[in-house]
């Protein structure tokens, strides 16, 4: 099936009371394996690429300076690949724009084949928040691409994101940005954080998304709210990775239940990262444990090396450079480059696998309605865009 907008799926999840995971890819392998372990379960699939995910399927192994050019490279790459697997099967499928930088940033997304974006305004005050973020959706909604904002800010780091503090969201400047922006999703700031290390017994602030979903009920306005930063960072993946050399310190993550609890709360869509770069991590250190014979071959020695030099590290990007044919076009020179890419595979669908359980959406696809970019953007220009 060709890639749908992230709307219908939103919208399957704002009517049935469910939310719908979200998980970033970096590489062709990956996107392979979200879609696979979606389709065995007969799930809607929401894959991720974030705007230094772009850079770095563009080529640009040190993605924290990822160019607009690199991105432009990399938004055709994930796309290509997400299309690829997403012809394989008949479950709807959204690729999302995960923390769009600039308008450049998202228009790269949009070329590139990208039917969903976010752009990522938190930062700002909230006037120009609204003035950018209402830029962005006049700019998508016109050829049906589905538009994801953000308001408040999620301490933690992930990739060019970070910030020390929280700063929740007020629920009144929540319906405003959806009245004022005509956005399809808002990611809230409820007590998620990015990155492995979440605190302790971390909890979310249940009661900000239940106000912000009863306000735009009221209103009579469309909005689906998205949980950022909501890695559950499983124990057993943090000790297997210690005990396997690495050296990863201080990973607590968001508790199943509590995300479980906001699905039917108002968040519609979880975003997961930090689970997956987690599995794909252990799975590395794993496979070179126990087929040693790998790093006969010299690439692979390379990522060996970069496994060893940095134990701390667990965002698998660290470690794939030796491998970018792989990592952008899917390429497999010999057998134990297939022997990586399956171990990789494996991480990815035994995280999103877990979840799609876990949230509720086996099943869902059925619920999703069938839409075109054209059908949509001809729904957005009779709404007034």
């Amino acid at each position: 099936m060709p890639l749908i907008p992230l709307r219908p799926l939103l919208e399957a999840t704002d009517r049935y009371g469910y939310a719908q995971g979200a998980f970033n890819v970096n590489m062709v392998a990956q996107a392979q394996a979200v879609v696979q372990i979606h389709d065995l379960f007969r799930s809607p699939a929401i894959l991720q690429g974030a705007d230094l995910a772009n850079g770095f399927m563009g080529g640009c192994t040190d993605f924290l300076h990822a160019t607009l050019e690199d991105k432009q490279k990399g938004a055709v790459n994930i796309a290509k690949a997400v299309q690829a697997a997403a012809a394989t099967t008949s479950i709807p499928i959204a690729l999302h724009l995960d923390h769009g930088k600039d308008i450049e940033s998202v228009k790269a997304a949009i070329d590139g084949g990208y039917t969903s974006v976010m752009i990522d305004g938190s930062s700002l005050p909230l006037e120009q928040n609204i003035a950018l973020t209402r830029e962005v959706v006049k700019l998508a909604h016109a050829v049906g691409v589905t538009v994801e904002g953000e308001l408040g800010v999620l301490s933690g780091v992930e990739d060019h994101v970070f910030s020390e503090h929280s700063t929740y969201t007020h629920p009144l400047d929540a319906i405003r940005f959806f009245r004022e922006t005509k956005v399809d999703a808002l990611a809230i700031s409820y007590g998620t954080m990015h990155g492995a290390n979440k605190g302790k017994d971390a909890r979310v602030r249940k009661e900000i998304a239940i106000a912000i979903k009863e306000c735009l009920r009221h209103d009579g306005i469309f909005g689906v709210l998205v949980s950022h930063g909501s890695s559950t960072v499983p124990a057993y993946l943090v000790d297997a990775i210690n005990t396997l050399g690495g050296n990863i310190t201080n990973a607590y993550g968001i508790s199943l239940e509590q995300l479980k609890e906001v699905g039917k709360l108002g968040i519609g869509k979880i975003n997961v990262d930090t689970d997956i770069r987690l599995a794909v991590t252990r799975n590395l250190r794993e496979l070179f444990l126990l087929k040693p014979e790998l790093t006969e071959d010299s690439r692979l020695n390379r990522m060996y090396q970069l496994l060893k030099a940095k134990p701390e590290a667990f965002d698998p990007r660290v470690f794939l450079p030796p491998i970018m044919d792989t990592v952008m076009y899917g390429t497999i020179p010999n057998q134990a480059t297939e022997m990586v890419v399956n171990a990789v595979k494996q991480g990815v669908m035994e995280m999103v696998g877990t979840l799609i359980v876990e949230f509720g959406c086996v099943g869902k696809a059925p619920l999703v309605e069938q839409v075109t970019l054209e059908q949509m953007a001809d729904r957005y220009r009779k709404e007034g865009i």
